[in-house]
C-alpha cells in the first residue's frame, strides 16, 4: 500500500509549526512574558494534535524527538546568555525557569562542563584571541 503524498507534507507542517511555536515560546520565557516552561503536550495542544501523534509525527519527519529541538534550543539561549558576564548564573537558571543546581545538571550533560566552567573558557579564549591580535 502507497502512502499518500499528502500524509508526509501534513508531517512536516506539524514540524515546522512546532519548531516555529517553540522559539516563539522559548522568547517568551527570556524576555520574561511566560515564566512555566511548556511540556510536549502543550505543544501538542497547540497545534490540535494527540501528544503521541505530535510526538510521534516530530520523529517521523525530522528524526529526532521534539525534546531534541527542545534541549538544543534551551543550550544555544544558555550558551549565548553565559556570554554575558554580568548576569549571575542563577538569574540564567531563573529565567530559564530551572533551579540553580538543576541548571548546572542539565547544561553539563550536554556540554560536558558546568555553567560557571563554560563561562571561564569563554572568556579566556577571548583574552587569548586578544592577545594574539594585539
Amino acid at each position: 500500500m502507497k502512502i499518500p503524498q499528502k500524509f508526509f507534507a501534513r508531517q512536516h507542517e506539524i514540524a515546522a509549526d512546532y519548531l516555529k511555536e517553540l522559539d516563539k515560546h522559548l522568547d517568551d520565557i527570556v524576555s520574561g512574558r511566560a515564566t512555566e516552561m511548556f511540556e510536549v503536550r502543550d505543544f501538542a495542544a497547540l497545534l490540535f494534535v494527540h501528544p503521541t501523534h505530535f510526538s510521534n509525527t516530530i520523529k517521523s519527519a525530522t528524526g529526532h524527538s521534539p525534546c531534541f529541538f527542545f534541549e538544543e534550543r534551551l543550550m544555544e539561549i544558555s550558551k549565548s546568555m553565559l556570554q554575558n558576564v554580568s548576569t549571575p548564573i542563577s538569574e540564567i537558571a531563573r529565567i530559564l525557569t530551572y533551579d540553580p543546581s538543576n541548571f548546572t545538571k542539565f547544561f553539563k550533560h550536554f556540554e560536558g562542563k558546568t555553567p560557571k566552567q563554560y563561562r571561564e573558557e569563554y572568556f579566556n579564549s577571548l583574552t587569548k584571541k586578544e592577545t594574539v591580535t594585539i
